[in-house]
């Protein structure tokens, strides 16, 4: 197919947004919510989870689509998931959560470099980051909205009157992901309130700390 010039505009984008937070910050609520947002109809939404069917729980806000992939989660089932997904017509996909790919990926390298490469772990790497690579690629290039989500490790710290809070540190995904995608915001555990750490929509980007709903989706 011969090359094409055209003009840019928008509408010919689509989403890639990540949700980091960590556990029982609202991940899943707020990617749905934001989906239902962007297409209008929860029947186009599907989940691709991996937290052992509990995107199920929040079925009471609509008919979206689920697929449940089992351990291991390797970067070919996410790959095999997003396919079925588009062959069955969605116009969203949420990935719930990109984090058991990567820690998969980091289980499966150091029996790699054990079996193969007497302990090298970077030699394994070899290996195993084209694996990682092509999940990423299959993200950033199918022709339809994608919203990952990403758990980040928690740890504690004092407030300034004296109270423990958590809060969301490090997220459990390859260093870089989230500069691979269009947006990401990060989720408070206790107030559930998002933040952009990175915005190419420049919506969300310089707002004050928000609830991501439906009217997020619709904006973007």
């Amino acid at each position: 197919m011969a090359l094409q010039l055209k003009k840019a505009t928008r509408k010919q984008v689509k989403l890639k947004l990540n949700i980091s937070a960590p556990s029982g910050a609202g991940k899943t609520m707020s990617a749905l919510r934001m989906a239902r947002g962007l297409v209008g109809s929860w029947e186009k939404i599907s989940v691709i989870d991996t937290e052992n069917g509990s995107a199920s729980l929040y079925s009471h806000l609509g008919a979206f689509n689920t697929v449940e992939l089992i351990p291991p989660f390797t970067p070919e089932k996410y790959i095999e998931a997003i396919d079925v997904c588009v062959d069955a017509g969605m116009e969203v996909i949420i990935i719930d959560s990109t984090s058991h790919e990567w820690t998969t990926l980091i289980a499966e390298n150091e029996l790699l470099a054990n079996t193969k490469y007497r302990g090298n772990t970077w030699s394994a790497w070899s290996v195993t980051t084209p694996r990682h690579d092509k999940f990423v690629s299959k993200v950033l290039h199918t022709p339809i909205h994608i919203i990952t989500c990403t758990r980040s490790k928690t740890d504690t710290i004092m407030t300034e009157d004296k109270k423990v809070k958590k809060v969301g540190m490090k997220d459990q995904q390859r260093d870089g992901w989230e500069y691979e995608l269009t947006a990401s915001l990060e989720v408070d555990r206790d107030t559930h309130f998002a933040t952009a750490s990175k915005d190419r929509t420049n919506i969300c980007e310089g707002q004050p700390p928000f609830l991501i709903t439906e009217k997020t989706g619709e904006a973007i």
